[in-house]
């Protein structure tokens, strides 16, 4: 990300005027460049082409087996899992790197290591023999050989691996030995569950009948998907996990409604790796939409869309008071659709946005806020929404053009929030806008209006009836051919370094997806989630607002320090199931989970996009991450209007829901000047009082409500048209 003087149109003459030459200064570059982890290898030589083109043969992969040549289910999600954890192992380290380059690692640690993959290699020797003789006409494998010559040495390999490359001396662009064992453990463990699965053996898990070696493959690739996930979205998801994971054996000795029989680890572990568990539904959305969409983001990101989403809101919103403020609501919410993490939406954008957000007056702590609830708010932003509309369409049931339909309203008031929170706190400080030759000049942009044509052509595919995947695939194919009418046009070589990047970028996302199918696993074999949905039950007897509002608090809780993806899926199995059984129709008990599972990324105390912002900011993380719940309220209330207003989400008469989006958006305006403490100009206490009935009145939705709402906000429109009027208006001249 930098501020450069390069225009976009490489064509511009010398005849340019200087004002032309400054209205490109700060034109947004490098927000598409890829984005290095601290904890991610960047090789050269052989090694660097070597992952290049895995990473590009696991993406052609994708598009090959959804788009022309099938696969059967369960083996492509096997494949579509061990290829992220091989690309995973060999990019990203297990601990620091050593600040010495030349650092070589002690001669135990390469000893040990060696007898190692020794031991991993035999593992998969053993699936090649296991498969030969299941070829040759053998209806099962001898016990004592899976369990000692393929179950016992995988499983070895596999945890001595896990815990050397904790300790082993990494460097940044040298591949190390014990994350090559982690890779041949990844190999031997999918090899068996593809030789096994594909036969009348496959019919027998969570049985006694049950071939060991499915729980000795299963037992070591849940600790690969734990490990990969620690090292690509850090420590939340993991604990979590591993509290879910020692549940099923400690269950049995806990008190109260969280008690359960039990399970044996055979019959366990027999089950987690199949559709109940890893190959489930978290697995199936990352292997089919996620990946697609991933692809067309690193399509987008090849060629320069991303760039032009930036410049392209700077000339729209840039003058506006507090512009560079509106400037990272726009491209935020563009992008974060897209991206699908909100730190990571925060780190590409917020490194350009907030630094100007500070140069025209924001404090550091409103800058990072304001980046953290827009790129937040991006997960959110139908049609797209991070990937999370995909896995809720898996999981209900109700097709994906209905949820992106319903998603409109809320997302529309969610950020028509942010923006008026952005705006009052502007006119509060008397912020300016950025001047005309600070921003990139409009009538440049809209020659290249073009480029959003991959989002358009994705938006009408999917209204037009096609299948999700067809639409990705011809939005992808669009990304390349409008390219080249673009300066940034797409050769062989762009393409191919595109298909490398989304195999880079899946990594994590396919990680936390298969993590999360481990939290699934758990829920449906312990029945944990049904208790929740009991006591959910006997709270709704009491109040159902209370069982609401405990369902909010799990949500949250559930979601903190994941990714979108992973938060919706634990908390859809835990809490939305609960929700349902009170009697919340099915599309708004999975819309209030998905909302608060993704407000988790700004809900203080672990707030992972606020922290991400804070970092760019310089401001204290628990600071921004407070300022950002603020300017975010509203997504923490809007959950609760589509209980009480299902026309919030396309649920009703026309009429209906017109007026509910009428006066919610009236109620959402009030409700910022309540928190700005401003509207036309100052508000007083009592007025903030008052205001807040009325904001709170339009936003249940009621039809007597509404009008009560609406005779308090004009009575307050009036008083502060008349107080301070003239005043803004002199404000807005100068």
């Amino acid at each position: 990300m930098s501020n450069n003087s390069n225009s976009p149109n490489p064509a511009a003459t010398s005849s340019d005027s200087a004002e032309d030459k400054n209205a490109a200064a700060i034109l947004a570059e490098g927000v598409d460049e890829e984005i290095v982890e601290p904890n991610r290898r960047t090789f050269t030589g052989w090694q660097w082409a070597l992952f290049a083109s895995l990473a590009i043969i696991y993406a052609v992969f994708h598009l090959v087996t959804l788009n022309v040549l099938p696969m059967e289910t369960w083996s492509y999600r096997i494949i579509h899992v061990a290829g992220a954890l091989i690309l995973g192992f060999g990019l990203f380290t297990g601990a620091r790197f050593a600040s010495d380059d030349a650092a070589t690692a002690p001669m135990w640690q390469t000893v040990l290591s060696s007898l190692l993959l020794l031991l991993a290699g035999y593992a998969f020797l053993q699936t090649v023999i296991i498969w030969q003789t299941i070829a040759g006409g053998a209806m099962r494998i001898e016990p004592h050989i899976e369990k000692w010559h393929f179950g016992y040495p995988l499983i070895a390999a596999t945890v001595a691996a896990i815990f050397l490359s904790w300790t082993y001396r990494q460097v940044r662009t040298k591949f190390a030995l014990p994350d090559l064992v982690l890779m041949v453990c990844a190999l031997a463990s999918a090899g068996y569950f593809l030789v096994i699965y594909n036969t009348p053996l496959r019919m027998s898990t969570g049985t006694s009948f049950a071939p060991m070696g499915i729980s000795y493959s299963a037992i070591a690739g849940s600790l690969l998907i734990l490990e990969l996930t620690r090292r690509v979205a850090g420590n939340a998801l993991v604990i979590i996990s591993a509290i879910f994971l020692a549940y099923v054996f400690g269950g049995p000795y806990l008190p109260g409604f969280l008690s359960y029989p039990g399970l044996s680890v055979g019959r366990f572990f027999s089950q987690l790796y199949t559709d109940t568990g890893v190959l489930g539904q978290t697995t199936a959305v990352s292997s089919t939409y996620i990946i697609l969409f991933i692809i067309f983001a690193a399509f987008l990101q090849a060629s320069k869309v991303g760039d032009y989403f930036v410049n392209f809101a700077f000339a729209a919103a840039g003058r506006a008071r507090g512009g560079p403020a509106k400037v990272s609501i726009f491209a935020s919410g563009l992008m974060g659709m897209i991206n699908g993490t909100s730190a990571g939406n925060v780190v590409s954008t917020g490194s350009l946005t907030i630094p100007l957000m500070k140069k025209v007056g924001y404090p550091g702590r409103s800058a990072g806020a304001i980046e953290a609830a827009a790129s937040t708010g991006g997960q959110i932003m139908p049609p797209i929404m991070g990937a999370g509309a995909f896995i809720m369409a898996e999981v209900t049931g109700i097709p994906y053009r209905e949820i992106a339909v319903a998603a409109l309203i809320p997302a529309a008031l969610y950020f028509l929030s942010v923006y008026c929170m952005v705006d009052f706190e502007a006119a509060k400080k008397g912020m300016r806008g950025m001047r005309k030759d600070e921003i990139p000049q409009f009538r440049r942009l809209v020659k290249h209006a073009y480029l959003f044509a991959p989002i358009i052509i994705l938006i009408a595919a999917l209204f037009m009836g096609y299948s999700v995947i067809r639409a990705g695939t011809l939005a992808t194919a669009s990304a390349a051919v409008v390219s080249w009418i673009s300066p940034n046009k797409m050769g062989i070589r762009s393409i191919l370094r595109a298909l490398q990047l989304a195999g880079t970028m899946s990594i994590q996302i396919i990680a936390v997806c298969a993590c999360a199918g481990l939290i699934v696993g758990v829920i449906s074999l312990t029945g944990v989630g049904a208790r929740f949905s009991s006591l959910l039950l006997g709270l709704a007897g009491v109040s159902q607002l209370l069982a609401l509002f405990f369902a909010m608090c799990i949500s949250i809780m559930l979601g903190m320090g994941m990714p979108t993806t992973a938060a919706y899926a634990v908390a859809a199995s835990v809490v939305a199931p609960g929700l349902i059984n009170i009697g919340i129709q099915p599309l708004v008990a999975h819309f209030f989970v998905f909302y608060f599972a993704v407000m988790s990324a700004i809900t203080p105390p672990v707030a992972l996009a606020s922290y991400a912002a804070a970092g760019i900011s310089g401001d204290n993380a628990m600071g921004t991450s407070i300022a950002s719940f603020k300017i975010g309220l509203a997504a923490f209330i809007v959950p609760f209007m589509f209980f009480y207003s299902p026309a919030m989400l396309m649920e009703g008469s026309p009429m209906q829901i017109t007026r509910v989006a009428i006066t919610a958006s009236l109620g959402i305006i009030l409700l910022a000047g309540v928190v700005q403490a401003w509207f036309f100009g100052p508000v007083k206490t009592w007025q903030r009082l008052i205001m807040l009935v009325g904001a709170m009145f339009m936003i249940y939705g009621g039809i007597y409500t509404d009008v009560a709402g609406l005779a308090i906000g004009a009575t307050i429109f009036i008083m502060q048209r008349r107080l301070h009027g003239g005043s803004t208006k002199t404000a807005q001249a100068g």
